[in-house]
């Protein structure tokens, strides 16, 4: 995967540099965004930490991270990230997503998601694209079910959290026969949020 910068009428994703990380630590402190997920971010350096990591796993050939860029502000909002890429077998995953939460549930992830899977799909040609969530997470579930993905499964005891709790994560797909239908879905959703 090669660097590319995704462009919505709404978001810009720009791939993840160190040049973001006062951008990212003014809206990604915030305890709630990391409740439920692996990593726990408190601080600018594991900021840093959480920037080099994805920088890495880019370099490495199975990751690219973006910067969710709200677009006529040129604002930080969040982060995401294609991961786990597997050229041969042409799929990846979509993850390690979050926003701030003043632009949660305003259509920006719902963009995101478009311009990613657009991405995929339409320029990378993947066979498939995969998402995984905890299992008490019932908004991203929802949403992902919303959009058309499959679920697929659960794997139990999956990942141990920062928290010390052991979590269940439910895997989800959607395969490249099913994206046209969820582009159409995810068009609705967008023409809703105006």
């Amino acid at each position: 995967m090669e660097t590319v910068t995704l462009e919505g009428a709404r978001v810009r994703l720009e791939p993840m540099s160190l040049d973001h990380l006062d951008g990212l630590t003014a809206v990604g402190l915030a305890p709630e965004l990391w409740r439920i997920t692996a990593t726990n971010i408190t601080t600018r350096d594991e900021m840093a930490a959480y920037i080099r990591e994805a920088l890495a796993l880019q370099k490495a050939g199975t990751a690219l991270p973006f910067v969710t860029m709200l677009r006529n502000e040129n604002r930080v909002i969040g982060s995401t990230r294609f991961a786990n890429f597997d050229g041969p077998n042409r799929r990846a995953e979509i993850g390690w997503t979050w926003l701030s939460q003043p632009w949660q549930r305003t259509g920006a992830n719902i963009e995101a998601k478009l311009l990613m899977l657009e991405h995929a799909f339409e320029v990378l040609e993947l066979n498939r694209v995969e998402f995984k969530t905890d299992a008490i997470n019932e908004q991203s579930r929802t949403a992902l079910l919303g959009i058309g993905a499959k679920e697929e499964g659960t794997l139990r005891s999956h990942m141990v959290l920062w928290n010390g709790r052991i979590r269940d994560s439910v895997y989800f797909s959607i395969i490249s026969n099913e994206w046209p239908d969820v582009k159409r879905r995810l068009h609705e959703r967008l023409a809703r949020h105006g």
